[in-house]
């Protein structure tokens, strides 16, 4: 969230927000991006495997990755009015043990976090780390929906 390589602890845990999933955006998004049955109506829901109309796992991601990107652009906003220059993120090398855990239906409102797990330095790319993450979502009852464990490219404090 701004933050250099050596600022980043591990252990650390970020609230980024909520994302609400309504009727209309769980098809609207099927239609585009994932047009299954089961995320495209009533009817396909009551007859797929949740038994319901539930949001296509893509859409629990893209919803993570919104306000992932939200929470990130507050904190940088916030170094800077301090008078500081923030780290600006690479990109991600990939993410694993992706799991969609729960189905998140109509009304369900997802609350995202992510927790540092761990850094190292890039031999390879000199003045780089790689910080290490278990990112999830738990609906409103607090039951874990969604999980992730991510890795982004984060420089290290120019010398």
């Amino acid at each position: 969230m701004g933050l250099w390589l050596e600022e980043i602890e591990i252990g650390q845990v970020v609230e980024l927000g909520t994302h609400h999933f309504t009727r209309e955006a769980i098809i609207d998004f099927a239609r585009k991006y994932d047009p299954q049955p089961f995320h495209l109506s009533e009817e396909g829901g009551r007859n797929g495997p949740f038994g319901v109309l539930s949001a296509s796992g893509w859409h629990t991601g893209a919803a993570w990755m919104k306000c992932y990107v939200a929470t990130n652009q507050k904190a940088e906003a916030a170094i800077r009015a301090e008078g500081r220059e923030p780290a600006v993120l690479g990109p991600s090398p990939g993410f694993n043990n992706l799991r969609w855990i729960k189905p998140v239906t109509p009304g369900d409102t997802i609350s995202y976090r992510t927790t540092v797990t761990g850094k190292r330095a890039l031999n390879s790319r000199p003045g780089w780390g790689l910080v290490f993450a278990m990112n999830e979502g738990f609906n409103q009852k607090g039951e874990l929906v969604f999980s992730f464990e991510g890795k982004v490219l984060t420089p290290k404090r120019p010398v």
